[in-house]
């Protein structure tokens, strides 16, 4: 679901360099504006629809939410100008508005503390793959231009909005809501993790909504967010329009699937740091510097991608940068949950994703401006490591209390027994 959730979020990168800017006569600006004003419509009800996953079942709510975003995906075929590619964009938005926090909030309900890391990790590593294989997929779509006798990036948004339809209506009849609805547990395993649950439900957190939207950590959980959102989001929507431009500089011409595979290059090892830096925070207990760290490599790292000219210089920076915003994203995702329970769980996350998505709109729409201000992407990507600066600071602000790591609280458990 996440895959697909992506793949569709960031499918105008790919359609934006293969046909779609100039089929619609689009600016690097209104690039950037389109890409960005997804975030608009996400803003307005990304509180309300994770309150109503809270209320109503994730089968249920996240279901209607794939169906949805599917839906107005597939009217992305049909835009004819750059008023109605806003419009589709802008209700994009607003159909995928609390799918990933309700998917965080949902594994918050059916994984216990300790695990979460690592668990939330294996399903973040889906976004980083979303390039690796959807670059692909993408490119593949746009070639079937042809049979369909469509332009091959109009192929494209009907083949990935069809596929978010599928996915939604096959959610409807097996996601189950509970531990409880779960076929594949035994009895023993449901008894052994309504136990755990239980466990910390006893240990004192915050569960009025009301207080998670005053509570100070949550704004500055935000604000950390916001931070690794815009190094994200300025990298996934204008890497794709980077690498075309090393075309004219090496005076080389790459074809769709070429493009496609260069795009996918840093989010491959990207999805190894990613796996290997939550075990870590999994062993040892989340730390500040589990975020922090990854944070400073990318703030110094993105810069110095786009003041170097050898290509293999700047894909290994901007590996560097994919590698850091992903070790970081999933650990911060364990850090709410140990703190806020029930519907103080569904406002704080829906929050803290809410601010952070800001960062959605502003940092394509800033890049996308700046670079035709400019005629570059040097004071862009400077303002990306000042954004992922700001993230590393705040974070080391907060204290966080370790969690304890799974071995020891597996050795713990153990003795118990």
């Amino acid at each position: 679901m996440f895959f697909v959730n992506f793949l569709d979020r960031v499918s105008i990168s790919f359609a934006g360099p293969s046909g779609m800017n100039h089929d619609l006569g689009l600016s690097a600006a209104q690039f950037g504006f389109a890409a960005g004003i997804f975030f608009i419509g996400y803003i307005i009800l990304e509180i309300p629809s994770n309150l109503a996953l809270h209320r109503f079942g994730a089968r249920v709510w996240l279901a209607r939410i794939m169906v949805t975003w599917g839906i107005v995906t597939v009217l992305f075929t049909w835009v004819q100008n750059v008023h109605q590619l806003y419009w589709l964009r802008f209700l994009l938005g607003i159909a995928e508005a609390g799918f990933f926090p309700g998917a965080i909030l949902f594994l918050s309900l059916w994984v216990p503390q300790r695990f979460r890391s690592q668990v939330l990790a294996s399903f973040y590593i889906a976004q980083p793959l979303t390039i690796v294989v959807g670059s692909p997929l993408a490119a593949l779509l746009m070639q079937l231009h042809g049979l369909t006798g469509l332009a091959g990036w109009r192929t494209m948004y009907l083949g990935v909005g069809a596929l978010a339809v599928i996915v939604g209506i096959v959610t409807f009849f097996l996601l189950p809501d509970r531990p409880s609805e779960a076929k594949w547990l035994t009895q023993g395993e449901r008894d052994w993790l309504k136990a755990e649950l239980a466990q910390e439900d006893g240990v004192p957190r915050h569960a009025s909504p009301l207080h998670a939207l005053t509570n100070g950590r949550v704004w500055l959980l935000s604000i950390v967010y916001f931070g690794l959102v815009y190094g994200l989001y300025a990298i996934a929507f204008f890497l794709p329009t980077i690498i075309a431009g090393f075309q004219s500089h090496a005076g080389v011409h790459f074809g769709v699937m070429q493009k496609a595979l260069i795009t996918a290059i840093p989010y491959l090892p990207a999805a190894i740091v990613l796996f290997l830096w939550s075990r870590d925070a999994t062993k040892r207990g989340v730390r500040a510097w589990h975020v922090g760290i990854p944070a400073i490599a990318g703030a110094v790292a993105i810069p110095l991608a786009v003041q170097v000219s050898d290509t293999v210089a700047v894909m290994a920076l901007m590996t560097v940068v994919a590698c850091a915003i992903f070790a970081a994203l999933p650990v911060f995702w364990s850090i709410p949950s140990r703190f806020l329970t029930g519907g103080a769980a569904a406002a704080g996350i829906a929050l803290i994703n809410t601010v952070g998505n800001v960062a959605g709109f502003v940092a394509p729409y800033i890049t996308g401006y700046l670079k035709g201000a400019t005629g570059g992407y040097q004071l862009p990507m400077l303002i990306v490591g000042v954004f992922m600066a700001l993230s590393a600071v705040v974070i080391f602000s907060l204290t966080l209390k370790p969690t304890p790591p799974e071995a020891k609280a597996n050795r713990a458990s153990r003795v118990a027994s």
